[in-house]
Formats: structure tokens, sequence, C-alpha cells
């Protein structure tokens, strides 16, 4: 059995996977409110070592599982993968719109199709019909959404737009430069973010997101500013590059095992001069 060659596989699969992670990464450098990715790699001996006896072999015997585990105890895969929730680079855009979250695990929440998610992705829009939504058109939810099922809206006649630091809106009463109050934002802060699950459009997807509660004073929340994704272009270069270079040892040592030592074999076996 080329035991050699199946690990090497295995290596070169896990690299592929990290490598995605990776491209991803790079490809939203550039994307408002963005988290990196990143994944863990791990061996055999550590995915099976509290089960190793109880491997799927015949008659689930200790024999055949520890023949197995002889066997391809080094081959590495991911075993885990997470978000670093770290903040990001606060940029001004000086777009009243434009809204940053300055405090890590704080998100506003938004109504999608497939129901409300949470988003660190400040930068909105007004719709036709005033309503405050996100550059995907998805509506930006007030703080008392789960009540009322209402959204943010913004008449028409509003010239001045102020949002404080707790993501209470004020706009100016028709004709005058008079500030009254109006919506507050829907900030909120999941007892734990690992729960969190991507789902595209800068979207996260959180179990039980009806429990949320709306935080009255977070002082994080900066008109005028994006936060800028906190992946680092420089390390996803290194970290590109070191995995080009593993996929490459990984396909020589599957070439060494699957060319170098068969022919080698053959060649011993056909020797019959006693």
């Amino acid at each position: 059995m080329q035991s050699g060659y199946y690990s090497s596989a295995a290596g070169m699969v896990t690299q592929f996977n990290r490598l995605d992670t990776i491209a991803n990464n790079l490809a939203n450098v550039n994307t408002v409110g963005f988290k990196e990715d990143n994944v863990v790699v791990g061996d055999f001996m550590r995915l099976y070592k509290e089960a190793r006896d109880e491997l799927p072999n015949a008659n689930h015997t200790k024999e055949a599982a520890q023949f197995l585990n002889r066997t391809i105890t080094k081959a590495p895969q991911v075993v885990d993968s997470y978000t670093n929730h770290s903040l990001g680079t606060m940029q001004q855009s000086n777009n009243p719109l434009d809204l940053a979250l300055s405090r890590e695990g704080l998100f506003f929440l938004v109504k999608t199709p497939d129901g409300v998610r949470l988003t660190r992705d400040g930068s909105f829009t007004k719709d036709d019909e005033g309503k405050l939504v996100t550059k995907g058109g998805y509506e930006v939810l007030p703080s008392d959404y789960f009540d009322s099922e209402e959204p943010i809206r913004l008449s028409q006649g509003d010239t001045v737009l102020e949002i404080d630091k707790n993501g209470q809106m004020l706009t100016n009463v028709p004709g005058t430069v008079t500030l009254t109050a109006g919506s507050k934002l829907f900030v909120a802060q999941p007892d734990n973010i690992a729960l969190l699950k991507k789902e595209g459009d800068n979207l996260y997807r959180y179990d039980g997101v009806e429990e949320l509660k709306s935080l009255e004073d977070t002082g994080a929340v900066k008109q005028g500013f994006v936060e800028k994704s906190n992946v680092n272009a420089v390390k996803m270069m290194t970290q590109m590059i070191e995995t080009n270079r593993l996929v490459g040892m990984y396909q020589k040592a599957m070439q060494v095992q699957m060319d170098d030592m068969n022919n080698d074999a053959i060649n011993k076996l056909a020797n019959t001069k006693g």
C-alpha cells in the first residue's frame, strides 16, 4: 500500500482548500466590513485520537483500527475554520448615510428575503421609497423592528440627517433646521460571535436572531465613516506563496511514490538472475 502517496494527496487537497480561503480573503480586501477567514490544519491522529477504535473497519476490530492509524497517521486535513472579527480601519467618507461600528462584536440588522441577518457593512443608501437600505437593497432595521415590523424611512423633505454615537437618527422639521428624533438603528451584540455563519453579500446568519436586543448606549456608531476590510493583503500574499510551495512539494512526493518507487520495485521483481 502506497501510504506516502495517500498522505501526500491528502496534504495537497488540504492546501487547495486553504488556497480557496486565501483567494476569497484577497478578493474582498476592499470590501467594506469584510472579516478575514482562516482554516486550522490538523492530522489524522488529532482527528481520531478519541475514536480510533471505532473506525469503520471490518468488525470494528482494534487491530484494524490500529493498522489504519499507522498507515495514514500523518495525513493533514482541515479540522476547523474560523473568522477573525477584529476591527478594520475606519475610513472617512463624509457621506451621511455611511456608518461604521467602532467596537468589535457589534452588528447592524437588515431584512433579507431569507430573514433577518447581521452585517458590519454600513455603507447605506436611500431607495426610491425613502427606506434606508444596504447597497444590496436590504432594508436596514430600527431598534423596535421586532415589535413594529417597520423599516427605517426617510422623508423626501429631510435635508439634514444626523446620527449620534448610539444610532439615534435626527432629521430636520420640513422647512426648518430644527432637528427632531426619528428612528434608532438596531445595533446588536450576539452572545457568541463564533456562532455566526457567513452567507455572502457581507451578511451573517445567527440562529435565534429574534431574541437579540438593540443596545441602548453603544457609543460606537460613527457617521460619515466606513469600516474597511480587516484583511492584511501582504500577509495573505505571503500565505498564498507558502501554500503554492506546499502544493508543489506534495506533488513531487506523489511523483516519487508512484514513479520512482514503483519503477524500482518492478525492476527488482523482474530481475530473475540467481
